[in-house]
């Protein structure tokens, strides 16, 4: 394999990064990056959104780690943007997404990468992800349908991938614009919805993260924003044919008027009775 421009590294990651936007918490950034168990060398991007202090890069045995800093914190979409341009830049087709205080599951990379590898269609690829608090104690499965035409039509009724999770193709991703700032906090929805327009977006149906739920994370803090970021998205591409997208806008109506909280116990309740 051609070295990475990157690095000057060959190997069967070469051409992957993983992508983690951070505002401070420098211990979650180094817990996640040490999450890494793959095979070859790995490279990460750390995307510091204005912390202070400032992130700093940690020694992780068999991985290069760069930081970028953002001038200031302008929040986690123009942190994700800045960090693809960045991978483009250097040379890497894909980037694996983890936010901080998430930790992979072993070969996470390999499996995505050569899922991706067979097929030149696909622009993103999930894993199925175990939610955990902040002690790492499992709360629910999250097991999203694997095949790309059964996400397309259920994309509003339920997440379709998980973001931390997924594996981009970094030139589809600058072909369809990119990350945007137009709808607040469901950055991630945005740019899936796009990619399904010309691509193909799958999961892998097997653990590949797992992912913590952070109080004071975007989905906490932002929740407003991100349902009506969502509803938005939901009229943007709404099909009067899909009886999922019906669904999906009773779905968004019944999480405007739940609490936080409920809405997390009654997602435990379903996925831990499924």
């Amino acid at each position: 394999m051609t070295p990475s421009p990157a690095t000057g590294r060959t190997g069967a990651l070469a051409d992957v990064a993983v992508l983690m936007p951070a505002y401070n918490g420098q211990a979650d950034v180094e817990r996640s990056l040490a999450s890494f168990r793959e095979d070859a060398p790995v490279y990460a991007l750390v995307v510091d959104d204005g912390s202070t202090p400032p992130i700093v890069a940690p020694a992780v045995p068999g991985m290069h780690v760069e930081v970028l800093r953002m001038a200031r914190n302008g929040g986690i979409e123009r942190a994700l943007k800045a960090g693809i341009d960045a991978l483009a830049e250097r040379g890497f087709r894909y980037a694996a997404r983890i936010d901080a205080g998430d930790l992979a599951a072993p070969q996470r990379l390999e499996k995505q990468r050569a899922r991706m590898e067979a097929s030149q269609k696909l622009a993103a690829l999930g894993m199925w992800t175990q939610v955990v608090n902040r002690a790492g104690e499992p709360l629910f499965l999250l097991t999203p349908a694997a095949d790309a035409h059964t996400l397309r039509r259920t994309r509003f009724l339920r997440s379709p991938l998980v973001h931390p999770s997924v594996m981009l193709r970094v030139d589809a991703v600058r072909e369809v614009g990119n990350y945007g700032e137009q709808y607040p906090a469901a950055e991630d929805l945005d740019l899936f919805l796009r990619l399904m327009a010309r691509y193909d977006c799958e999961n892998l149906p097997e653990v590949g993260l797992d992912y913590e739920i952070n109080e004071g994370g975007i989905s906490a803090t932002k929740r407003k924003k991100q349902i009506i970021s969502t509803f938005k998205l939901q009229l943007r591409y709404f099909n009067v044919f899909n009886p999922y997208d019906w669904a999906g806008l009773v779905k968004i109506a019944l999480h405007f008027v739940t609490p936080y909280g409920v809405l997390h116990r009654i997602k435990r309740r379903i996925y831990n009775d499924a």
